[in-house]
């Protein structure tokens, strides 16, 4: 394995770099982007419950803001639950902002790393050539291992270059599905809770 970093050039060292980047980012995102640490489930329900009961108090609301991220958008609605329901909507608005750039956190840098890694292959591809026709300008074409090297670079490099972009590529894509679905379902819960609570306090004006 090192021999073949070695005959890939200088242009290796980046390539590992975004390669070790990568890994990392994919590796804390497969972590955060558990739905369980997302949208817990039944947890507008569980809302409801401790509301109907009387027990949904200053620190239940910590408590379900420091638990989840839907935890986080409920708490910023349930805070304003005694005003009108444009000021609760647009609280949890403000806060399903914060809360989806936390969710898209560190994917523009893979989606970088996935456009960025090809090129530096192909830079590598190039030098290598350069690194052929200068050998065969000099040498002539009579002795191949002269233009070994610069082959081997050419090919080591793209290779390398592909193999991160790849696996970097799928990954981008999947995190940027998992978040837009997100996404709608805390929407979803979000405006359901709304619904409960107005609709829970206007039966009680009503009785």
């Amino acid at each position: 394995m090192l021999e073949l970093v070695q005959s890939g050039g200088w242009l290796m060292i980046p390539i590992l770099a975004c390669s070790v980047i990568a890994l990392a980012i994919i590796g804390e995102r497969l972590w955060a982007l558990q739905a369980r640490r997302v949208i817990p489930r039944h947890l507008v329900a569980q809302v409801w419950h401790l509301h109907r009961n009387g027990q949904l108090d200053a620190e239940r609301i910590a408590q379900l803001r420091r638990g989840s991220m839907l935890g986080r958008i409920l708490a910023a609605g349930l805070v304003n639950m005694h005003h009108d329901r444009e000021i609760m909507k647009e609280a949890i608005e403000d806060t399903g902002r914060q809360v989806v750039h936390e969710l898209e956190r560190y994917l523009n840098a893979l989606g970088t790393i996935a456009a960025i890694t090809p090129l530096l292959g192909l830079l590598g591809t190039v030098i290598g050539m350069i690194q052929v026709f200068n050998a065969i300008v000099t040498h002539g074409v009579g002795n191949p291992s002269v233009l070994a090297d610069g082959i081997s670079q050419a090919l080591i490099t793209t290779a390398a270059g592909l193999s991160v972009a790849i696996p970097s590529l799928m990954f981008y894509r999947y995190f940027r599905g998992r978040v837009d679905d997100f996404v709608v379902r805390m929407e979803q819960e979000a405006l359901r809770m709304i619904e409960v609570m107005h609709g829970e306090r206007e039966r009680e004006g009503e009785g």
